[in-house]
């Protein structure tokens, strides 16, 4: 049993060397990033390809497509997404700019569903993607109305640097987080990447607890951003009643933290 966990294990962690411009890799490729001998990985990628975790291609491997019938199947998410959907097209229609949905997984954000605007695309992400909490409108907007332990890990784990905007000291977020808890809404100024100015706004569940955030990302100046922000708050607030949040107090439960 216990090889067959540790069998299992190794080939998940095939799965997870691919990123997000990794269109296909080579078995090389998989075995060096894995950190595992090129046998080991070749017998791995035997049985994911016989399960269609991976398919292979003329010049080496990509992920299979039964990885992502899987991944249509994860209930909250899809759920989450089925909801927000009309949400997120209204909101596209009204700012022509691209339009997202994320959620929070550990101390990252994953990019449920996008509309991605084509005079305004957004590299970086894509959905699936991922990005740290600490320098995103989206993950600003959850942290601030998390428990106060989640900041802890954030600060804890270090505020990675990804461009010169990016905020690395502890002090500096906390006070933008009690901001946003005061507006409900929150903004990334070129912080996760240069030229990129987003706004974005919590959504709450049934029993008041934050559980994704939605925005809206473009290329225009500061000023622009904060003129999206009604549009992006409207959306929230209603798409949170949706979801079975009755409003009242819950976002200001925090106000004293």
């Amino acid at each position: 049993m216990r090889n067959q966990i540790s069998s299992l294990s190794r080939a998940l962690t095939l799965l997870d060397v691919f990123g997000a411009g990794d269109g296909e890799l080579t078995l090389t490729e998989l075995a060096d990033r894995a950190g595992m001998p090129k046998s080991t990985a070749h017998r791995l990628v035997t049985d994911l390809v016989r399960w269609r975790a991976l398919e292979r291609t003329p010049s080496g491997l990509r992920l299979g497509m039964r990885l992502f019938e899987l991944g249509h199947l994860v209930p909250s998410p899809r759920k989450l997404r089925d909801v927000a959907l009309p949400h997120l097209e209204d909101l596209y229609v009204t700012t022509r700019n691209t339009v997202n949905l994320a959620v929070r997984d550990g101390l990252d954000v994953v990019y449920v569903e996008k509309f991605v605007a084509p005079t305004a695309p957004v590299p970086h992400t894509r959905t699936g993607g991922r990005l740290p909490m600490h320098c995103t409108a989206l993950g600003k907007a959850i942290l601030a109305f998390s428990p106060a332990s989640l900041l802890e890990e954030v600060v804890a784990a270090g505020l990675r640097r990804m461009t010169p905007k990016t905020i690395q000291d502890p002090a500096v977020l906390r006070a933008e987080l009690v901001t946003i808890r005061s507006h409900r809404v929150a903004y990334d100024v070129e912080e996760s990447r240069i030229g990129l100015h987003c706004v974005g706004a919590p959504l709450f569940g049934r029993r008041g607890e934050v559980v994704a955030a939605v925005s809206v990302t473009g290329l225009q100046s500061r000023s622009t951003a904060r003129h999206f922000a009604p549009a992006v708050l409207t959306a929230s607030l209603a798409l949170s009643r949706q979801l079975g949040w009755s409003g009242g107090a819950q976002p200001d439960r925090w106000a004293n933290r």
